[in-house]
């Protein structure tokens, strides 16, 4: 676990992001950790996100020209990583989409700049697959390249087939999705912590039942 992985839990935690205790999952199972990104609600948690965001694009090392952030979740991601991109590397373009495509103005359903070249998805987790999916078809219809997502959480839970949202989505569209961080580091994070026993013993029995 790199050292920005740490931190990025840690900040989590203390922004009441990550929590711990039994909440109920869409898919009917009864987690025993919940992680809601939409709880980073002030400017300077915002401003703090996307730099875990721009590093951990950095240290992946995938060649990206621009970043894609899907409504309405993806667009203070992609605002604000975009921002730190540019203070740690280089500047970035980005862009996103509107829910209804504009009839009037400039018209159209992206905002910023034109889709071209490799383009980074940007979303906090992915469950269905569904904002993939549909950031795709709008990339692609623009005859620019899918090159990855980048989410905040890869909670490494099996789906109906046995494989987790992550490893469908890379596999389905053939590009990588990388995370800030997973469930194995948040129990490896929670071992070397070593307040948290209970709890941990609670998410490694979850994680033995439904990880990959």
């Amino acid at each position: 676990m790199l050292d920005y992985q740490k931190e990025f839990i840690q900040y989590a935690l203390d922004c009441g992001v990550l929590k711990f205790g039994q909440f109920q999952l869409k898919s009917g199972r009864t987690s025993p950790y919940f992680f809601n990104t939409g709880l980073f609600n002030t400017g300077a948690q915002l401003g703090k996100l996307g730099q875990f965001y721009a590093r951990t694009l950095l240290a992946a090392k995938i060649q990206v020209d621009m970043l894609y952030g899907p409504a309405y979740k993806g667009i203070p991601l992609v605002s604000t990583t975009s921002i730190a991109y540019a203070e740690l590397h280089n500047d970035i373009a980005f862009a996103f989409n509107r829910k209804e495509a504009k009839d009037h103005g400039e018209g159209g359903v992206i905002v910023g700049a034109p889709l071209k070249g490799n383009v980074l998805i940007l979303d906090d987790v992915i469950t269905a697959g569904t904002s993939v999916r549909e950031s795709v078809e709008i990339i692609t219809n623009m005859k620019a390249v899918p090159a990855g997502v980048l989410i905040a959480l890869d909670r490494q839970e099996k789906g109906e087939n046995n494989k987790s949202a992550v490893q469908e989505v890379s596999e389905r569209f053939k590009m990588p999705v990388i995370s800030i961080i997973s469930l194995m580091q948040i129990i490896e994070f929670l071992e070397q912590d070593g307040q948290s026993e209970q709890q941990l013993e609670i998410i490694k029995g979850y994680q033995l039942k439904y990880g990959i």
